[in-house]
């Protein structure tokens, strides 16, 4: 919610995405271990696994290509604070530690139509 009581339509366009992403993984035997987890650091979007992989992956929503897509957003300073914010989370989750991969996961959300869901696997 924003500060006015209204729900926050960029939020709400995140959510979205998320859980469409969150279901394109389950749809290829990923188990979601975490969404939208938080540290002092900042934010996971999702973390899965699937069989000994652990997938760290930043989701990136947009109505429109207008901007770039969604995954140009993901610039080389997200990437390391992804990097770090996965360290933690493998802090707080000792035994979890196994093969990682980072993914970026693009949703253009068009104005009346499907979602269209784009995943880049070890996208860095």
């Amino acid at each position: 919610m924003s500060g006015h009581g209204r729900p926050d339509p960029r939020r709400s366009l995140g959510q979205r995405g998320e859980t469409l992403v969150a279901q394109w993984y389950e749809r290829r035997g990923y188990t979601v271990l975490d969404r939208n987890w938080r540290c002092r650091d900042g934010e996971i979007d999702l973390v899965l696994a699937v069989g000994r992989v652990l997938v760290f992956c930043e989701v990136k929503t947009r109505t429109s290509t207008a901007f770039g897509t969604p995954a140009e957003a993901v610039t080389l300073r997200k990437q390391a604070r992804l990097r770090r914010l996965a360290s933690r989370w493998l802090d707080t989750h000792p035994g979890r530690a196994r093969s990682l991969r980072f993914d970026v996961a693009s949703v253009i959300a068009q104005r009346g139509g499907p979602a269209i869901v784009e995943v880049l696997e070890a996208a860095f």
